[in-house]
Protein backbone atom coordinates (compact mmCIF):
# COMPACT_ATOMS: atom_id res chain seq x y z
CA UNK A 1 0.00 0.00 0.00
CA UNK A 2 1.39 3.19 -1.27
CA UNK A 3 2.50 5.82 2.04
CA UNK A 4 -0.27 8.50 0.91
CA UNK A 5 -3.36 6.61 0.76
CA UNK A 6 -2.07 4.68 4.41
CA UNK A 7 -2.15 8.24 5.52
CA UNK A 8 -5.31 8.92 4.32
CA UNK A 9 -6.32 6.05 5.62
CA UNK A 10 -5.30 6.87 9.03
CA UNK A 11 -7.47 10.09 8.69
CA UNK A 12 -10.42 8.52 7.77
CA UNK A 13 -10.03 6.65 11.11
CA UNK A 14 -9.13 9.57 13.05
CA UNK A 15 -11.63 11.67 12.28
CA UNK A 16 -14.66 8.98 12.29
CA UNK A 17 -13.04 8.02 16.02
CA UNK A 18 -13.49 11.26 16.94
CA UNK A 19 -17.19 12.13 15.51
CA UNK A 20 -18.92 8.48 17.07
CA UNK A 21 -17.20 10.06 20.26
CA UNK A 22 -19.01 13.52 20.10
CA UNK A 23 -21.94 11.71 18.81
CA UNK A 24 -22.31 9.90 21.85
CA UNK A 25 -21.74 12.71 24.42
CA UNK A 26 -24.04 14.11 22.77
CA UNK A 27 -26.20 11.70 23.86
CA UNK A 28 -28.24 11.86 26.68
CA UNK A 29 -28.19 9.53 29.83
CA UNK A 30 -32.11 8.98 28.99
CA UNK A 31 -31.59 8.21 25.67
CA UNK A 32 -28.69 5.85 26.24
CA UNK A 33 -30.32 3.86 28.78
CA UNK A 34 -34.19 4.25 26.65
CA UNK A 35 -31.25 2.49 23.56
CA UNK A 36 -30.03 0.25 26.18
CA UNK A 37 -33.69 -1.09 27.03
CA UNK A 38 -35.32 -1.48 24.09
CA UNK A 39 -32.19 -3.50 22.03
CA UNK A 40 -32.24 -5.77 25.15
CA UNK A 41 -35.45 -6.06 25.07
CA UNK A 42 -35.73 -7.04 21.25
CA UNK A 43 -33.52 -9.81 21.92
CA UNK A 44 -35.90 -11.19 24.77
CA UNK A 45 -38.68 -10.70 22.86
CA UNK A 46 -37.39 -12.40 19.98
CA UNK A 47 -36.44 -15.62 22.51
CA UNK A 48 -39.39 -15.63 24.56
CA UNK A 49 -42.43 -14.05 22.60
CA UNK A 50 -42.04 -13.68 18.92
CA UNK A 51 -43.20 -17.86 18.42
CA UNK A 52 -46.32 -16.70 19.81
CA UNK A 53 -47.12 -13.19 18.63
CA UNK A 54 -44.86 -12.50 15.90
CA UNK A 55 -42.14 -10.63 14.63
CA UNK A 56 -44.11 -7.60 13.90
CA UNK A 57 -46.46 -8.14 16.91
CA UNK A 58 -49.39 -9.26 14.75
CA UNK A 59 -50.78 -12.50 16.94
CA UNK A 60 -52.17 -15.52 15.82
CA UNK A 61 -55.97 -15.39 14.38
CA UNK A 62 -58.33 -15.59 17.22
CA UNK A 63 -56.13 -17.12 19.11
CA UNK A 64 -52.89 -14.99 20.47
CA UNK A 65 -53.48 -11.18 21.03
CA UNK A 66 -51.69 -8.52 18.63
CA UNK A 67 -49.03 -6.19 20.21
CA UNK A 68 -50.09 -3.19 17.84
CA UNK A 69 -53.36 -2.03 19.83
CA UNK A 70 -51.82 1.24 21.22
CA UNK A 71 -54.86 2.30 23.30
CA UNK A 72 -54.73 -1.47 25.13
CA UNK A 73 -51.14 -1.17 25.83
CA UNK A 74 -51.19 2.45 27.15
CA UNK A 75 -54.44 1.73 29.21
CA UNK A 76 -52.91 -1.49 30.88
CA UNK A 77 -49.11 -0.43 30.89
CA UNK A 78 -48.95 -1.43 34.54
CA UNK A 79 -50.48 -4.57 33.97
CA UNK A 80 -47.74 -5.59 31.11
CA UNK A 81 -44.65 -6.45 33.46
CA UNK A 82 -47.23 -8.61 35.44
CA UNK A 83 -48.45 -10.25 32.22
CA UNK A 84 -45.03 -11.22 31.11
CA UNK A 85 -43.82 -12.46 34.14
CA UNK A 86 -46.89 -14.41 35.58
CA UNK A 87 -49.01 -15.04 32.38
CA UNK A 88 -52.35 -14.63 31.72
CA UNK A 89 -55.65 -16.36 32.42
CA UNK A 90 -58.98 -15.16 31.16
CA UNK A 91 -60.94 -12.93 28.71
CA UNK A 92 -59.34 -9.67 26.94
CA UNK A 93 -60.74 -7.78 24.44
CA UNK A 94 -58.19 -6.30 21.77
CA UNK A 95 -58.87 -3.94 18.89
CA UNK A 96 -62.51 -5.38 19.86
CA UNK A 97 -61.86 -8.78 19.36
CA UNK A 98 -61.97 -11.38 22.24
CA UNK A 99 -59.33 -13.60 23.40
CA UNK A 100 -59.18 -16.29 25.95
CA UNK A 101 -56.20 -18.28 25.26
CA UNK A 102 -53.69 -19.01 28.41
CA UNK A 103 -50.49 -17.62 27.76
CA UNK A 104 -48.30 -19.03 30.29
CA UNK A 105 -45.44 -17.16 33.04
CA UNK A 106 -41.96 -16.54 32.24
CA UNK A 107 -41.14 -16.68 36.12
CA UNK A 108 -37.41 -16.92 35.07
CA UNK A 109 -37.11 -13.48 33.94
CA UNK A 110 -35.35 -11.03 36.02
CA UNK A 111 -36.85 -7.42 36.76
CA UNK A 112 -34.65 -5.44 34.00
CA UNK A 113 -35.56 -8.57 31.18
CA UNK A 114 -38.94 -7.74 31.44
CA UNK A 115 -38.80 -3.55 32.02
CA UNK A 116 -36.65 -4.34 28.64
CA UNK A 117 -39.52 -6.70 27.43
CA UNK A 118 -42.37 -4.09 27.99
CA UNK A 119 -40.02 -1.10 26.47
CA UNK A 120 -39.91 -2.73 23.39
CA UNK A 121 -43.13 -4.35 23.36
CA UNK A 122 -44.31 -0.40 23.79
CA UNK A 123 -42.67 0.85 21.58
CA UNK A 124 -42.50 -1.15 18.41
CA UNK A 125 -45.44 -2.17 16.05
CA UNK A 126 -46.70 1.19 16.21
CA UNK A 127 -46.51 2.83 19.53
CA UNK A 128 -44.18 4.80 21.01
CA UNK A 129 -44.57 5.18 25.02
CA UNK A 130 -41.23 5.66 26.24
CA UNK A 131 -39.02 4.02 28.38
CA UNK A 132 -40.20 1.17 31.13
CA UNK A 133 -37.30 0.87 33.10
CA UNK A 134 -36.38 -1.62 35.89
CA UNK A 135 -38.29 0.95 38.82
CA UNK A 136 -40.75 0.89 36.86
CA UNK A 137 -41.02 -3.04 36.66
CA UNK A 138 -40.70 -3.84 40.40
CA UNK A 139 -43.17 -1.34 41.64
CA UNK A 140 -45.67 -2.59 38.73
CA UNK A 141 -44.68 -6.34 40.10
CA UNK A 142 -45.23 -6.06 43.55
CA UNK A 143 -48.97 -5.18 41.95
CA UNK A 144 -49.71 -7.80 40.73
CA UNK A 145 -53.01 -9.53 41.15
CA UNK A 146 -51.98 -13.31 40.03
Amino acid sequence: MNIKIRNKLLVILACSTSLISIFQACQSQGDINYARYYTNGKKLYDTHCQNCHGAEGQGLAALIPPLTDTVYLTQHRDELACIVKHGLNGEIIINGQTFNEQMPANHQLTDIDIAAIVTYITNSFGNKQGLYDVTNAGTDLKNCRH
